[in-house]
């Protein structure tokens, strides 16, 4: 640009977009977004308190925000009775601690999900609640109701504010191979699971994924983990814009997949802003993590996929009507969430998502993003279908690493 030349270059319309943007979801959504987060009142700290003061014989119990190396240690000293009375006394601990036998969380948080029902069924009667509070009570309630039917496999419950769970499909302790999916913004208790459109629900993404691996190779033992353990934007506002909420969230899938029992390789499906939460866990993740695919992704807080810092392969896809990509990709004074992982410069194996109908269509069964999905969390690499029919997103990774 020449002295007398004051047409703004590329970067700065980038940059002027950018800005823009912020504007506008500080003016909508933006500056609310965290009020609305607030929920029923902190049940986990209370439980918290409790296990701080409680001891099993003579010893003290331990810190849950120690190791999951640890935590192991400590409940692999334990005989079942004096784990399942732990179990029994501190269900929001224990069914939330990374380390501990996942047979015990489950039992844990049939436990807490049982509370918690009658504590919602009592609100819903609780004439000093307005009438929105008593109805969103029956929800939680009628949730709750849901996720304690039998069978279902619990891994993770915290009732506090919006909420938080996960969910095992197949045989966690016996899998050879594991899926974890991460969803994206509004993921809470309430929207874990769905009716209407199923699929772009994180039970529905996860069962879906579980079915399709199960046809993909009968023979390899897998679990889906549907994984909702963090604190998700609400709503597409100033949190969803930024990596505040990722951070905290990184940490806790960093701790899942350490603690994750046996040997079983990992696979992570991060969806929108779930891939924000996946970038930013990228280089502390355990050797064991060895494929990360995202569907439409903002960004992963980085300009390429060497620099999120992790071995494991990195795969991306979009679907030509996502929204998403009309999201600027930068970083601006924190806002943003970097390079888009579609481009050749960021060098992610880009899939084919073929079939998928816009930002939530990506589970969808019959769809290729689906199917490529299986492909990768069983580890047959040499049937996943590139982008544009090449087969560019294969290339080395034949012999050892397939099943």
């Amino acid at each position: 640009m020449t002295a007398f030349d004051s047409s703004p270059t590329p970067n700065v319309w980038r940059a002027l977009l950018a800005l823009a943007v912020v504007f506008v979801l500080l003016a909508t959504t933006g500056w609310t977004a965290v009020r609305h987060q607030r929920g029923p009142v902190d049940a986990r700290t209370t439980a918290l308190t409790a296990w701080q003061q409680d001891r099993t014989g003579h010893r003290a119990l331990p810190d849950p925000e120690s190791s999951p190396r640890a935590l192991a240690g400590f409940f692999s000293s334990l005989g079942a009775g004096q784990a399942a009375s732990l179990a029994e006394r501190h269900p929001l601990v224990v069914g939330n601690l990374d380390g501990a036998p996942v047979t015990l969380r489950y039992r844990a948080n049939r436990i807490a999900l049982a509370e918690a029902r009658r504590v919602e069924k009592w609100r819903m009667r609780d004439s000093r609640l307005s009438a929105d509070g008593r109805q969103e009570a029956g929800r939680r309630m009628h949730r709750y109701e849901s996720l304690l039917r039998p069978g279902r496999r619990i891994l993770a419950f915290d009732p506090t504010g919006k909420g938080r769970v996960a969910e095992v499909f197949g045989d966690l302790d016996r899998a050879q191979r594991v899926s974890v999916v991460v969803p994206g913004v509004d993921t809470n208790v309430l929207t874990f699971e769905r009716s209407k459109r199923k699929y772009s629900a994180p039970v529905g993404m996860a069962q879906a994924l579980y079915r399709a691996e199960r046809v993909a190779a009968p023979s390899v033992r897998t679990a889906v983990i549907a994984w909702a353990d963090y604190t998700s934007p609400a709503g597409v506002g100033l949190d969803a814009s930024t990596g505040r909420l990722a951070a905290n969230g990184a940490n806790r899938l960093v701790a899942l997949t350490e603690a994750l029992p046996g040997r079983a390789e990992v696979s992570l499906f991060c969806h929108s802003y779930g891939s924000v939460v996946c970038g930013v866990a990228a280089r502390e993740l355990p050797g064991r993590v060895r494929d990360m695919a995202v569907a439409g992704s903002p960004g992963m807080r980085a300009e390429t996929a060497a620099q999120l810092g992790t071995d494991a392969r990195v795969w991306a896809m979009r679907d030509g009507d996502d929204w998403i990509e009309d999201v600027p990709y930068l970083k601006v004074g924190g806002l943003g969430h970097g390079a888009d992982p579609m481009t050749p410069d960021f060098g992610a194996r880009v899939l084919s998502s073929a079939g998928a109908v816009g930002h939530t269509g990506y589970f969808e069964p019959g769809t290729e993003s689906l199917s490529n999905f299986a492909e990768i969390g069983v580890g047959s690499y040499r049937t996943v279908s590139c982008a544009d029919g090449n087969s560019a997103c294969r290339s080395g990774i034949y012999g050892t690493d397939v099943i």
